[in-house]
């Protein structure tokens, strides 16, 4: 049998070697902590502290603002020193609470449980206080995911372990140094669902994971290790669906549709935590690496960590970069400052002695009707038809032709010949449609 994956996608460099063989190193806060109140899809956690507290590591800082939404915590203890507008790693201000960190780490206590004790309504309760979402960036509250309508009609429980995006080993390292966490994550999602089966997909560039998975699930019955092909976007949701199912999902539909729920390692690791041992998100694993950082590094991070800090951590820059990342190559985030912190969702941090978007501005020529874009699209569209119908504003034209499907990997401005920013100029107009869409 061949290695499960999708239709489309491409091979980039992956520079994983970089940061792969680096075991996760603790890195202790120098700075202030800075708690961007939305860190999550859905509403702002709103402060339950103010100016002047005391607070302890683990400590409730902000409770959820709604349903969709999930409580924040201190990663440290010390003094509010405020709530105030700080920069975050999209580049905007938005409200944040402000930590000085006193250096003693004392925590507050947090109540261990057993899962056989647990009923399902305790074990979404645990997951909403303990402030879980989805840690492979789009952090939608994992217990929103975990409570679709009808639990019944959920068969599979997809653990993602792709890590696609080139650069990154986050969450490599945490399957290669704590893979019984990620079974114990997945069984306690398991418990929600009595039909479903888990499935722990990984990429076959790392057949070290997939042995030490396969191994330690050997005898759980309702938990598999599937082996996919090495492809971007490999870990994006649909395609990991179609891969690991044969199932399809459109830009309207969600994976509870067609019987599934994907989670990734980081997010499945932190339901076991806050289920089993009481702690809440306050930490994670961010790959800080790249040709132009002296020593690549795999840092466990405390939440609100001024990013800046890990370049010092990673040994300092090279010499002069071309650009910094937050998130990988292909859907991260460009920064034009390292002063900003470190959220729930930072998987890694990424410096490159060459911009390459910038380099292939200086060559772009006009569409050669090549269809290469048309080749790699997982989301069977037509890119270079829609970034035409992005760039003249044609809206409705733009949704005829499908142009809402695009998941906006990135693959198709990256085989582009032409060097045309296809995703950027459809990603640009999806944005458009979705707003004009709520204005109605």
């Amino acid at each position: 049998m061949g290695k499960l994956t999708f239709r489309g996608g491409i091979h980039p460099y992956e520079g994983k070697e970089l940061s792969k063989d680096h075991p996760i190193e603790k890195y202790l806060p120098k700075g202030d902590l800075v708690y961007p109140l939305s860190q999550h899809i859905g509403a702002s956690s709103v402060p339950c502290v103010k100016k002047g507290d005391t607070v302890l590591a683990g400590q409730k800082i902000a409770d959820a603002g709604g349903f969709v939404s999930v409580p924040l915590h201190a990663s440290v203890s010390g003094t509010v020193k405020g709530i105030e507008k700080r920069l975050n790693a999209t580049g905007s201000m938005v409200d944040c609470i402000v930590i000085e960190n006193d250096q003693q780490y004392q925590e507050t206590e947090f109540q261990e449980a057993r899962l056989e004790d647990l009923t399902k309504e305790e074990i979404l309760n645990r997951i909403k206080e303990g402030g879980v979402v989805g840690m492979g960036g789009a952090g939608f509250p994992t217990h929103v995911k975990l409570a679709p309508k009808d639990p019944s009609k959920i068969e599979y429980i997809l653990v993602n372990g792709a890590e696609c995006e080139p650069y990154i080993t986050s969450d490599y390292r945490r399957m290669i140094e704590e893979p019984e966490k990620v079974v114990k994550g997945l069984q306690v999602i398991l418990t929600l669902f009595d039909s479903a089966k888990g499935y722990i997909c990984i990429e076959d560039n790392k057949p070290d994971c997939i042995a030490k998975m396969k191994e330690l699930v050997k005898d759980i019955d309702r938990i598999e290790v599937k082996e996919m092909m090495t492809k971007y976007p490999q870990g994006g949701e649909r395609t990991l669906i179609y891969a690991a199912t044969g199932r399809e999902i459109n830009s309207s539909m969600l994976p509870a549709d067609v019987g599934c729920v994907v989670d990734n390692v980081e997010t499945v690791i932190s339901v076991y935590k806050a289920v089993i041992l009481g702690r809440p998100v306050n930490s994670r694993v961010v790959t800080v690496t790249g040709d132009g950082i002296k020593e690549p590094k795999n840092l466990l991070v405390l939440a609100g960590t001024d990013m800046s800090e890990l370049v010092d951590a990673a040994g300092g820059l090279k010499g002069k970069i071309a650009k910094a990342i937050s998130g990988g190559p292909m859907m991260g985030f460009a920064l034009y400052d390292l002063h900003v912190p470190c959220t729930k969702t930072t998987s890694a941090f990424l410096f490159l002695e060459h911009d390459a978007v910038s380099e292939a501005q200086e060559i772009q020529t006009a569409c050669i009707n090549c269809g290469r874009c048309v080749s790699v699209c997982p989301g069977h569209v037509l890119p270079a038809r829609l970034a035409k119908l992005a760039e003249r504003g044609d809206m409705a034209g733009f949704e005829a032709l499908d142009g809402m499907e695009c998941c906006e990997c990135g693959c198709c401005s990256y085989i582009c010949p032409a060097k045309r920013p296809l995703t950027q100029s459809i990603k640009s107009m999806r944005k458009m449609v979705l707003a004009s869409r709520r204005k109605k």
